[in-house]
């Protein structure tokens, strides 16, 4: 059954994309830009809370190691997918992703009686209208309404949230009168809301600017995840399980911050009987060695990373059990655009200064050998990347969309085959010569400035980095690493406050613009600060679709005249052809900035014990346990 499992997510994984975010391991032992680090407490056999014995005498049981703390488990401020995977067994949605009859995965209703189809109005707008089913309840008894839906998505999608997956509500009405501001930057219709309603208690009601294709795939996705008003009026209520309310099948009992999150079976949830699962202890770590002996000594069924270096033992040792999934999402080094690159002393500014720092920026790019990393770190059957959206979705031609990106010649924004790597390099040799002095007896830069490389904790970031490190060494470019535990790392890259940074991101459903849109200047997952800080006011970018019917074109404008506008009619296009055009030519804009290094697409890797049957796991990291049974 799990193999059979296993190649049904490999198939899918080329044409379905679930719920992604931020993730945190690479796939050297890795799991969901989008999963891990933490400062946990080691659980190893000699200071686990449950021991092999427990493990296999406790029937309903599964222990399980997918990351360290998670940042928040509030669903409309998580951004990570390890955070996800716990929220999307804590919540119910309108929608959920389960298993069809044949084994793969698809859209189902969750919380509603059905999906309906939509209607379009007048004006283009499309009208959804839903009924949610008798029996649904909170985790304290409380029924869950329609309200509750209109109060979580416009706290989601709202100014005083900021939620960095705010912009998942765009494609609803009203949206954009939420975040209008003025020229001062002040937001101008502060008592907006999302064109969402309850029509009673069980009638819900939302109203879309214009169709779009991947609507029921967004109600599954956890920012679309009820709350409830008086709930989350206490701020800290996602920390303690005393205060944390939910509406899924498993309810939160037990949470040892940094060393276990313990979710028990909601005997109350409407479908109850379908959970096969009592209880999941989510142990918290980011030590791939102590995931890996716990895993052996059979405390541990499921582990989301392994050490880098074990990966070709257990590949032999582990036929059954260490599995490598098919996932869409790309992992890459990403540089803050607002750190300077040029040697001090420059008198470029502004647009200059930009074009220069873009330049280098590519040009460092060219230095990496992706090849390398993916053969002799990664190991688990990635693919070198040239392009930020990921291999596996797909044109408007149904096509994959990586394969129609950037310059002809080769797929992608550079040839990243091996064969390239000797002309890369030289000609990444020629660009940084313009700006930094060279010495041609020693092949070294000597004043380029020191660079600091932010990494969360894992043994395959680490190796990553430090392969990295190494090749600019050889040119004298100086690149220290930092370390940091997942949850600070992911605040401190969203807050700007690093030079270069490993980075990865797993698409939110099946359509480029989930890579795409998060790059705006209003996205909370723009960790680049791409129309930020000084960078907002520098007018360096050009854009022109004139050709595709629209009055856009910018030369030399802002992130936000440019990127963001070009996404703004991505959103509301509804010709197929053009709105795939559209989306090449943003991220044509996206790359040609320099500041996103793709450094290979991503697979899953992850061990499961033979024992665990019923579960099953979506090409973008999320893993699900509620169907399971362990065999004693």
């Amino acid at each position: 059954m799990k193999k059979k499992l296993v190649s049904v997510i490999l198939a899918s994984a080329m044409v379905l994309s679930l719920v992604a975010c931020s993730k945190s391991t690479p796939d050297a032992g890795s799991a969901g830009d989008s999963t891990q680090a933490s400062d946990s407490k080691e659980q190893t056999t000699s200071d686990s809370n449950t021991g092999s014995d427990a493990a296999t005498s406790n029937k309903g049981v599964i222990n399980v190691c997918l990351a360290s703390e998670p940042a928040t488990l509030d669903p409309a401020l998580n951004s990570s997918v390890d955070g996800a995977t716990l929220c999307a067994h804590l919540f119910s949605g309108l929608a959920k992703w389960g298993l069809a009859d044949d084994g793969s995965l698809e859209i189902q209703p969750d919380c509603v009686t059905e999906l309906t189809e939509g209607v379009e109005n007048e004006d283009g707008t499309v009208t959804y209208t839903y009924t949610l089913r008798d029996g649904l309840t909170w985790s304290d008894g409380q029924p869950v309404t329609a309200g509750d839906f209109v109060f979580a998505w416009n706290r989601a999608a709202g100014t005083d949230l900021a939620a960095d997956y705010g912009y998942m509500f765009e494609v609803i009405d009203g949206y954009a009168e939420i975040w209008e501001t003025d020229d001062s930057g002040n937001f101008t219709n502060p008592d907006a809301q999302l064109n969402v309603t309850a029509v009673d208690d069980k009638t819900i009601e939302v109203t879309l600017e214009n169709s779009v294709a991947y609507w029921n795939e967004l109600l599954a996705f956890p920012a679309y995840f009820p709350v409830r008003e008086d709930v989350v009026s206490n701020e800290s209520w996602a920390t303690d399980p005393s205060t944390y309310v939910n509406n899924g099948p498993y309810t939160m009992t037990g949470w040892e911050h940094n060393s276990l999150i313990t979710l028990t079976k909601n005997d109350s949830y409407v479908d109850a009987d379908s959970v096969t699962m009592n209880e999941i202890n989510f142990y918290l770590s980011d030590d791939s060695n102590n995931m890996l002996a716990n895993f052996e000594n059979g405390d541990w069924q499921f582990i989301d990373d392994v050490p880098t270096n074990e990966i070709a033992s257990l590949k032999e040792t582990y036929p059954t059990e260490f599995v490598t999934a098919g996932q869409l999402g790309t992992y890459y080094v990403c540089w803050n655009i607002n750190e300077d690159l040029l040697p001090a002393g420059s008198s470029l500014s502004g647009a200059e200064k930009e074009a220069a720092e873009a330049e280098i920026r590519n040009a460092l790019a060219l230095l990496i050998d992706r090849n390398y990393i993916v053969e002799d770190i990664a190991q688990g059957g990635q693919v070198p990347a040239s392009s930020f959206v990921a291999m596996g979705l797909t044109d408007a031609d149904g096509s994959q969309f990586y394969e129609n990106a950037g310059p002809a010649g080769f797929t992608g924004y550079y040839d990243v085959t091996a064969d390239a790597y000797e002309d890369n390099w030289t000609a990444a040799i020629e660009t940084l010569k313009k700006y930094y002095t060279y010495d041609e007896s020693t092949g070294q830069f000597s004043d380029v400035p020191t660079l600091t490389y932010l990494y969360n904790t894992s043994e395959g970031h680490k190796a990553i980095g430090e392969a990295i490190q190494a090749t600019f060494a050889g040119i004298g470019i100086t690149m220290n690493l930092e370390n940091q535990e997942w949850a600070t790392f992911l605040e401190t890259r969203k807050a700007g406050d690093y030079s270069v940074a490993r980075n990865g991101w797993l698409g939110d459903f099946n359509d480029p613009i989930s890579f795409l849109s998060l790059w705006t200047s209003t996205s909370g997952n723009n960790d680049v600060q791409f129309g930020k800080g000084d960078n907002a006011n520098v007018k360096a970018y050009s854009i022109d679709v004139t050709d595709l019917g629209y009055d856009l074109k910018v030369e030399n404008g802002t992130w936000a005249e440019t990127y963001d506008a070009v996404i703004g009619l991505i959103n509301t296009c509804t010709d197929p052809a053009t709105r795939y055009e559209l989306m090449h030519r943003a991220e044509d804009l996206l790359m040609s900035t320099g500041a996103i290094c793709p450094i290979y697409y991503y697979t899953d890797l992850y061990m499961i014990d033979d024992s665990v049957s019923g579960f099953y796991a979506s090409p973008l990291g999320f893993k699900y346990f509620m169907s399971c049974t362990v065999a004693e």
